[in-house]
């Protein structure tokens, strides 16, 4: 995530679309990391930390939703 950037703030669709590029990222790096680059291992350490933070947001928000419609 850019610094200063809150998960909360981003609508579902923005943290959607940023998933999905943390997922092409983590692609990229991981075939790095193969060829023996070790570059990425801080990377891919920070990307699992923010794809967590924006599955939870979504998470929470979905269970926002359901538990207003009960």
């Amino acid at each position: 995530m850019a610094k200063g950037q809150k998960v909360q703030d981003l609508d579902d669709q923005e943290l959607k679309n940023k998933l999905s590029e943390m997922e092409e990222q983590k692609f990229r790096i991981n075939f790095q990391m193969s060829m023996g680059k070790m570059e990425g291992l801080k990377k891919t350490r920070i990307m699992r930390k923010d794809r967590a933070r924006i599955l939870t947001e979504l998470r929470r928000r979905e269970l926002a939703t359901a538990g207003e419609k009960k």
